[in-house]
């Protein structure tokens, strides 16, 4: 086992490499003065502000350029957020989340908006505190914006910028508005009109009541000689997030006032007299994350409450059919808003909001209120679409749809588990996201981001957090395995070998932690903090079952899949001595695995060597970690989809049940296994929930893999070599006539397009350029070369028809 003085050196030497890559990657972008010395500007407050309290502060800053610059680059950044306007336009929203050892900065060009003689910078920094959400780590309350170069050192943040602390915004425990289960999101926003100041961002705006701000620290990069700073300063490597206006569908429901069905198009007013009360409920149609919008008139002393849901509920608190409004009620998140009686007063909540449901509730005071408009601005990460799937059976194209949208809305500056309860990147859903992404969109950037951030929570003990950036740390043993599970998935479908290299002192460190609980049967002992594996009513708080020193079949397993896929990384970009003891290592653990745990009789594993107790996940990991001879493990997975005493597999762990159902030739069975999918749209789900029945999260990360599969497995188009240099494609129809598909590769686009009529199969292929590999079918394989071709493949007299669709 590695001594703790080379563990630290390995930790010192990925710190390093990170900082050099992500200098590398800003390098086009940050003047590289900036990554290596202090900034000229300071990290500023609001003269007054709390260091470590909720506030909000409004920063102004006025400068001058006698003509339109080519460009204007300034880099900027706060705690815990910020939004930046130039010329009163919105420019920037940010940090991208991280750590206070790697604090995002943002860099943005303002020359488009910038224009000859005046100009004016403004920004809104708010603090949440202890409210805050649980993925936002915090030092206090600061903002910082440095130019570029000298040319841009006007702006530079100091005590020339004017700054007031807010009076009017507080916030809104999610409780209050009925929010159950675990929630980890962030609070709601109460805003009083009459102490808002409004237009302060636009340049008329009277800021001479405006105190100078306050000065705090220097502002430096990550790795400076003696840091002075609290905020180690990185480049986001990230886009910006998307925002595009996106209306409400419909008017769902309405109490005490009549509104027209063209106010969420924006055309129809709607005023609601004094001494009135008055809720309108709205529906979008599908759930989506947004900056909601809205727009009044009037109103003193009213008050306006907007709450957010993903589904409404009946009596019970349950949620039964989506589409279903009548007996049932909204209860979630909310904002409250109190106008000061102006005219088309806007309010927006500092962070976006998840929903499929909106409900405007409004008391008015002596005045009436006119509710002029009520939008929301989509947000989420840029991602552009480039795979598409087309199937002569119209729900799969539903089931694609649904499974983008979810996978859509768990994607921001991080990967998230669910928009509207936690937020939070955890390593075992951003795996499977990951794929998704590759997949569909072949953007591998918040891939390298998550992997990054989950690296930089790893601690000297060996673990990496469960999920990353938190500011409750948490540790769940098997999502570290996951973390190299996702290198390895970088590495198998991108490459990427200068990105992953540096991570694998890490990987080796997390090896070590799970090594040092090995128990001397060869299965590990029982593992401290949460050893969680799968969401199912078997297993104690996911918990595997385990005798009282562990001996758990399905942890050990999963430790000997990490080494399996830590040695293919070792072997092509690191130690091939190390690569062959971890193949080893994990071959050891598999043997020990099926002589503790084979039960003969019932020829499954158990989860135990106690055999006590009997799971599909056991016998999913055993085939996958080639621990059940290779020989039996086409009976095991029949016998895994057949035996209903078994622990079933949830949604997120059927993930896995498919990679073994592939791995033993039964992937035709993939499609008669999408019934839980099937069933969440005959509920009127638009994304795919957390778990069945009455769940928590109706959008969850975790429940999206069926894109990935519909490509991979059923399109059947799958790397063949690291790299995706080859490709290799097997489809695997089921009862489908006809299918369509394409997916994005490093090279350009792959297409296929199957017709069936009998035994046969038409094969259209289109690779790009400098791709080659093979199609199989019932047993036949066909070389593919780069550009269009066309395959007809027969059944051959040692491969029955029937082998290509073993199921129905």
């Amino acid at each position: 086992m590695p001594t703790d003085l080379v563990l630290y050196r390995r930790l010192a030497f990925i710190v390093v490499a990170l900082l050099l890559q992500a200098s590398m990657i800003a390098s086009q972008q940050v003047n590289p003065e900036l990554l290596g010395h202090y900034w000229r500007a300071r990290w500023i407050t609001c003269p007054g502000a709390p260091a470590h309290d909720v506030s909000v502060c409004y920063f102004r800053k006025t400068f001058t350029v006698p003509s339109p610059p080519g460009n204007f680059v300034i880099h900027v950044s706060a705690d815990n957020r910020y939004q930046l306007y130039v010329n009163g336009k919105r420019v920037a929203r940010g940090p991208a989340r991280g750590d206070l050892n790697h604090w995002r900065f943002e860099t943005v060009d303002l020359a488009p908006d910038l224009r000859a003689g005046t100009n004016l910078l403004a920004a809104v920094v708010w603090s949440y505190s202890d409210s805050a959400p649980m993925a936002q780590l915090s030092y206090r309350s600061g903002f910082v914006l440095q130019g570029d170069t000298a040319g841009e050192s006007s702006v530079n943040s100091d005590q020339s910028w004017k700054a007031l602390l807010d009076s009017a915004r507080s916030l809104v425990s999610p409780s209050a508005g009925g929010v159950e289960g675990y929630y980890a999101a962030g609070p709601g926003e109460r805003v009083q009109g009459s102490q808002y100041p409004w237009e302060w961002q636009s340049a008329g705006f009277d800021d001479s009541g405006w105190k100078p701000a306050a000065e705090l620290q220097r502002a430096g990069p990550r790795a400076i000689q003696d840091t002075e700073s609290s905020w180690m300063l990185v480049p986001d490597t990230l886009p910006s997030q998307e925002e595009t206006l996106q209306r409400l569908a419909r008017v769902a429901r309405t109490q005490g006032i009549t509104v027209s069905p063209d106010f969420p198009a924006g055309h129809a007013p709607v005023t609601v007299p004094p001494h009135s009360d008055a809720s309108v409920l709205l529906d979008q149609s599908f759930e989506t994350t947004a900056y909601p919008e809205l727009e009044v008139s009037g109103g003193q002393d009213a008050r306006v409450r907007i709450t957010y849901a993903e589904a409404l509920v009946d009596s019970k608190g349950h949620k039964g059919n989506r589409n279903q409004i009548e007996g049932k009620r909204i209860q979630g998140l909310y904002d409250e808003f109190l106008p000061d009686g102006g005219s088309h007063r806007s309010f927006e909540p500092l962070w976006w909001r998840a929903y499929r449901y909106i409900q405007v509730d409004v008391h008015t005071g002596d005045a009436p209120l006119t509710l002029e408009d009520l939008r929301g601005y989509f947000t989420a990460y840029p991602f552009t679409v480039a795979a598409a799937f087309d199937s002569d059976d119209p729900v799969l194209k539903k089931i694609w749809d649904a499974g983008w949208r979810t996978a859509r809305l768990c994607a921001h500056e991080t990967y998230m588990d669910c928009p509207y309860y936690e937020q939070l990147q955890y390593a075992g859903d951003t795996r499977i996201q990951a794929l998704i992404s590759l997949y569909v969109t072949g953007d591998d950037r918040l891939v390298k981001n998550a992997i990054d951030l989950l690296a930089d929570s790893q601690t000297p003990e060996g673990l990496t957090q469960s999920r990353y950036p938190s500011a409750l740390p948490q540790y769940i043993p098997p999502f570290s395995l996951y973390w190299i599970g996702m290198m390895h998935d970088l590495w198998w479908y991108r490459g990427e070998p200068e990105f992953i290299r540096p991570f694998l002192p890490n990987m080796r460190h997390v090896l070590a932690w799970y090594r040092s609980h090995l128990s001397s049967s060869g299965l590990l002992n029982r593992l401290p903090w949460w050893p969680f594996v799968d969401w199912t009513d078997d297993f104690q708080d996911g918990d595997p079952p385990q005798q009282p020193g562990g001996q758990s079949s399905i942890l050990s397993l999963q430790y000997a899949i990490g080494l399996r896929e830590a040695a293919d990384l070792e072997a092509a970009l690191g130690d091939p001595e190390q690569a062959k003891q971890d193949r080893a290592l994990a071959a050891r653990i598999a043997s020990t695995v099926y002589t503790a745990c084979w039960d003969a009789g019932r020829r499954l594993l158990a989860d135990t060597p106690a055999k006590q107790h009997y799971s599909q996940q056991a016998n999913i990991l055993g085939v996958l970690a080639h621990a059940i001879p290779t020989a039996n493990q086409r009976a095991v997975m029949e016998q895994v989809l057949q035996d209903t005493t078994l622990t079933s597999a949830s949604y997120y762990f059927r993930f896995y049940l498919f990679r073994a159902l592939k791995k033993t030739g039964l992937a035709d069975r993939y499609l008669s296994q999408l019934a839980a999918w099937r069933e969440m749209l005959d509920e009127g789900l638009t994304t795919f929930a957390e778990t069945p029945g009455e769940t928590r999260s109706d959008c969850h990360a975790w429940s999206a893999h069926p894109d990935f599969d519909l490509l991979a497995t059923v399109a059947g188009i799958e790397s063949a070599e690291p790299g995706f240099s080859k490709v290799t494609i097997e489809p695997h129809l089921g009862e489908l006539r006809r299918l369509s598909a394409s997916l994005p590769h490093p090279r350009g686009l792959i297409r296929v397009s199957y017709q069936r009529q009998g035994d046969v199969l038409a094969a259209d292929v289109t690779l790009p350029p400098g791709l080659s590999g093979s199609l199989t079918w019932n047993g036949q394989r066909r070389p593919l070369h780069p550009g269009q071709q066309h395959l007809e493949l027969k059944p051959t007299a040692r491969t029955p028809a029937a082998s290509s669709a073993t199921a129905r």
